[in-house]
């Protein structure tokens, strides 16, 4: 699964994007071996025949779907993206779920390993940001420290791209003030200001309070 590029604002670009880590998949593979080991059993050890032998094979297959084929699902349709502007999460199939956070709101960036997570190179994000959704976290995201090494760049790229924007603004005071207006709103219908931001810099442009 990936995401459609119509959920991009205009200049919004994909930082990158991943699934959760593969150790996801280590459990369901081993049930899987265990199941491919119990239909050997049934038919070479134990000699089952006739209704015996199917009730036992359709057990074990009614098995997996909760055991295998649940986590492998999860595990497909479960996608992190980092973008220019935000930081994305989506889950599920036919129900989803989902967590958007702009990278303007985040203010702190934890991550978690135990000791085999750190030999495997996965762990969890805990991501507080301002606004309702206050504390986020993220689980078994491959290579937690570079991420969120990552997520601060983007971050700090994207606040020098709204500065520079900002003052291209402010600077150009021969522009028409509507224009200048125009201007702002794009720029906060594209993600790039906040709503306090453009508060800011519409109350600049029209001299409100100077």
């Amino acid at each position: 699964m990936s995401f459609p590029d119509s959920i991009l604002t205009d200049g919004e670009t994909i930082v990158r994007q991943f699934r959760p880590h593969w150790r996801m998949l280590a459990i369901p593979a081993l049930w899987l071996i265990a199941a491919i080991a119990s239909i050997f059993i049934v038919f070479q050890v134990i000699e089952a025949e006739g209704w015996v032998a199917l009730v036992l094979i359709v057990l074990i297959l009614a098995s997996l779907v909760p055991l295998v084929v649940s986590p492998v699902i999860r595990w497909m349709f479960t996608i992190y993206l980092l973008t220019s502007e935000r930081l994305i999460t989506r889950s599920g199939m036919i129900a989803r779920s989902g967590i958007e956070l702009p990278l303007e709101n985040i203010n702190n960036v934890l991550f978690n390993q135990s000791v085999i997570e750190r030999m495997l190179k996965s762990g969890d994000l805990l991501i507080e940001s301002a606004g309702e959704s206050g504390q986020s976290e993220f689980t078994d995201i491959p290579n937690p420290e570079e991420f969120q090494s990552l997520l601060y760049r983007t971050r700090e790229e994207q606040g020098r791209n709204t500065a520079a924007e900002e003052s291209a603004i402010a600077a150009d005071v021969s522009r028409d003030p509507t224009e200048q207006l125009e201007r702002a709103a794009r720029l906060r219908d594209e993600g790039v200001l906040s709503e306090d931001e453009f508060a800011e810099m519409k109350r600049k442009i029209l001299g409100v309070g100077e």
